[in-house]
């Protein structure tokens, strides 16, 4: 698991903004990925998927909630497909649900700006 950019979706999830852009999280964790090139975009799918399957496993809200597509308020499909792997429902259904992706970003937010959990789990 890529911890710098776990840590960085935790610092998303307590501060004020709640969201990050794709391009903002590589800039602002250097990973030095060029999005324009859809195997790295891919690589970077992979590495933010990874993250929130073993924040899942452990019981946490998924930090990809906080990943937002750039210029849209909404996740890409490769989010609502992450739902569905972990047995949250149908991806198609997920991604019309609103109020699904707000939650998840909203138990995202709640948690970790527990300090006891910002303590005990980072």
């Amino acid at each position: 698991m890529n911890n710098r950019v776990r840590k960085k979706l935790i610092q998303v999830a307590r501060g004020r903004a709640h969201l990050m852009s794709f391009q903002n999280l590589v800039i602002e964790a250097e990973l030095g990925l060029n999005l324009d090139n859809s195997y790295e975009k891919c690589q970077l799918n992979e590495v933010i998927d990874e993250i929130s399957e073993e924040e899942y496993a452990a019981g946490r809200p998924l930090l990809s909630a906080l990943v937002q597509v750039r210029g849209n308020r909404n996740q890409g499909d490769s989010f609502f497909r992450l739902c569905e792997r972990l047995g949250l429902g149908d991806w198609k259904s997920l991604k019309k649900d609103r109020e699904f992706l707000e939650q998840q970003r909203e138990a995202c937010r709640d948690f970790w700006q527990n300090n006891t959990n910002f303590s005990s789990y980072l």
